[in-house]
């Protein structure tokens, strides 16, 4: 546990040099064109982008592993989710009902079923690699300003970065916790099985939590001494101006957004129905 489960990674790559504003916004544009259309074709080509943004970020899978499985493992109980407590609805959605495998029940397997739930997953693939290749390429502090360079009010804006700040020294303390429990003979690896790894993982997370309530209590006392909070507005440390790639950045973002905003139009609705 090197890097940390979330937050910044410090390695030179395309999207490190570019302005945490440019990149919010297409991460912005992403999540609101996903949610403004459920188009198969314009989730599958936006989901293909953001799969080659994460090659070109120099952002490792292994450096999120731990987010990307605990994600991999919501979509498929999410997608399980669905077709067992809504299996026709795909059928209800399209119109038409062509069965692949007559399942017990209702439990039918359909091609609109199927289809519905390939956009489901799409949207998990179009949306979460670039939220996450933000957060991994933008340093906390001008994650910070970028937040309040686009409105939205700096105490939000730096309590969001100061819990991504922070996310690295809590996983370091959990380690540092962890490896003198078992120097005590408490065993959390997993040689020990998994009943006894969860009870003496007990005796980890509360010094855990104890100590990260007492860091809260620190910084807040230490930024209310300091004034924080006092004036309407305040100036950042780092703010990386806007230059080209990040105005073309910013473009891509608005046609990310307009795209599915057309589609309704032309689609009639939300979603593109193959089966008519």
């Amino acid at each position: 546990m090197t890097t940390p489960v979330l937050g910044y990674i410090d390695r030179r790559g395309p999207l490190h040099a570019l302005s945490g504003v440019s990149k919010l916004v297409l991460a912005l544009g992403v999540v609101l064109g996903a949610m403004l259309g459920f188009d198969v074709r314009y989730l599958a080509v936006v989901a293909a982008g953001s799969i080659v943004l994460w090659g070109v970020s120099r952002v490792r899978v292994r450096d999120l592993a731990v987010v990307i499985w605990l994600i991999a493992i919501f979509m498929t109980l999410n997608n399980i989710g669905i077709f067992l407590f809504a299996p026709g609805y795909g059928t209800e959605l399209f119109g038409t009902r062509h069965v692949l495998v007559d399942g017990p029940w209702r439990w039918d397997l359909t091609s609109e079923q199927l289809f519905y739930q390939l956009a489901v997953t799409l949207k998990y693939v179009a949306v979460l690699p670039s939220v996450l290749l933000f957060v991994a390429t933008t340093r906390p502090p001008e994650f910070a300003s970028s937040l309040a360079r686009i409105g939205v009010p700096y105490r939000i804006a730096y309590s969001v970065s100061l819990a991504l700040r922070y996310i690295p020294d809590v996983q370091r303390e959990f380690r540092t916790i962890s490896q003198a429990q078992q120097a005590r003979g408490l065993d959390t690896t997993r040689g020990a099985g998994l009943r006894t790894r969860l009870r003496n993982l007990t005796s980890v997370l509360m010094p855990l939590l104890l100590g990260t309530f007492d860091r809260i209590e620190s910084i807040s006392s230490a930024m209310e001494l300091r004034g924080f909070g006092r004036g309407r507005r305040r100036t950042w440390l780092v703010s990386t101006p806007l230059r080209t790639p990040d105005v073309l950045l910013m473009v891509v973002a608005a046609v990310l957004v307009a795209v599915p905003a057309v589609l309704l139009v032309v689609n009639g609705g939300r979603f593109w129905n193959p089966f008519v």
